[in-house]
C-alpha cells in the first residue's frame, strides 16, 4: 500500500470504559469491543447476532472447514472462530493500525498455521480465482470510519461472497447506516444468492441487521434446528435459541 493510501485511512484509538475496551477508527463510533475480563466472550450484541450464521451449519460441522472475516474490527469473530470454533480461520483488513491495535489491545494471537490476518483490500482478496468454493463460514461487516454506510455493497461484490462459499457455506453480513438503505442491499444479496437462501436477524436497538444468505443449505425442520441452537448454548454460552425467535425471510 502507498503511503498516500496509508494517509488517507483513518487514525485507530482505544477506549475503555466500565471494564470494556473499544475500538474507534476517528469518530466516537465503535468499531469492536471486548470486556477485559471476560476477552473470550463477543461483547457486542451484533456481533452476537453475527454469529446466528451457526444455526445454518450442522453442530457436526461446527469447527470444521475455514472461516473468513472481511472487516477486522476489534478481532471478536475472528478470536472465536480460530479460538473457540477451532476452525482455519483468514481475516483481511485494510487498514494496517485495525491489524497493529488487535494484536496489541484486543488479544488477536499471531498468525500460525490456523491463522492469517491479511492487511489487503477485502474486495479484490475475494475476488481472486482460489478463493471460489473455499470458505465455509464467511462474515462481512465493512464500514467506514463513519459507520454511514457499507462500504462493499454492490450486487457483484455479493455475487463474489457467493463464489466464494463452498457447498452449504454460510455468509453472514451487518447491514448498518444512516445513509445506507436496507431493502436495497437486501435485494442485492437475493440476485446473488436466490430469495430461499436468504434470512434477516431482528435489528439491534442500534440498528444493525444481521443477513444470513447460505449457498444451497436445506434448512432443516424445527426440531433440528432447536437441537442446534441448544448445542451452540451449551459449548459457547451464545443466546441461540433466541436468535431462533428473530430471524425471518430477508423480505
Amino acid at each position: 500500500m502507498s503511503r498516500t493510501a496509508l494517509e488517507d485511512l483513518p487514525m485507530v484509538t482505544v477506549s475503555e470504559h466500565q471494564g470494556v475496551r473499544y475500538l474507534h477508527l476517528d469518530t466516537p463510533w465503535v468499531q469492536g469491543a471486548m470486556r477485559m475480563s471476560k476477552p473470550d466472550a463477543v461483547e457486542l450484541e451484533y456481533v452476537r447476532r453475527m454469529l446466528a450464521a451457526l444455526l445454518w451449519r450442522p453442530s457436526s460441522e461446527l469447527g470444521q472447514g475455514h472461516a473468513v472475516q472481511l472487516g477486522l474490527g476489534a478481532a471478536a469473530i475472528t478470536r472465536f472462530t480460530h479460538g473457540q470454533l477451532g476452525m482455519r480461520t483468514t481475516a483481511v483488513e485494510l487498514n494496517p493500525a485495525v491489524i497493529r491495535a488487535c494484536r496489541m489491545c484486543f488479544r488477536l494471537p499471531p498468525d500460525g498455521p490456523g491463522l492469517q490476518v491479511l492487511c489487503e483490500d477485502a474486495g479484490a482478496w475475494l475476488q481472486q480465482v482460489q478463493r471460489r468454493g473455499s470458505i465455509d463460514l464467511l462474515h462481512v461487516d465493512l464500514y467506514d470510519h463513519e459507520a454511514a454506510a457499507p462500504v462493499l455493497d454492490s450486487e457483484a461484490f455479493y455475487a463474489h461472497c457467493h463464489a466464494a462459499l463452498a457447498p452449504g457455506g454460510v455468509m453472514a453480513v451487518n447491514l448498518f447506516g444512516r445513509l445506507s438503505s436496507f431493502e436495497g442491499s437486501a435485494q442485492r444479496i437475493m440476485a446473488a444468492f436466490g430469495r430461499d437462501q436468504a434470512w434477516r436477524v431482528q435489528a439491534t436497538k442500534e440498528g444493525n441487521t444481521v443477513v444470513v444468505a447460505t449457498r444451497g443449505v436445506v434448512v432443516p425442520d424445527r426440531h433440528e434446528l432447536t437441537a442446534r441452537a441448544r448445542h451452540i448454548e451449551a459449548q459457547f454460552g451464545l443466546p441461540a435459541t433466541k436468535w431462533l425467535r428473530m430471524i425471518r425471510p430477508l423480505l
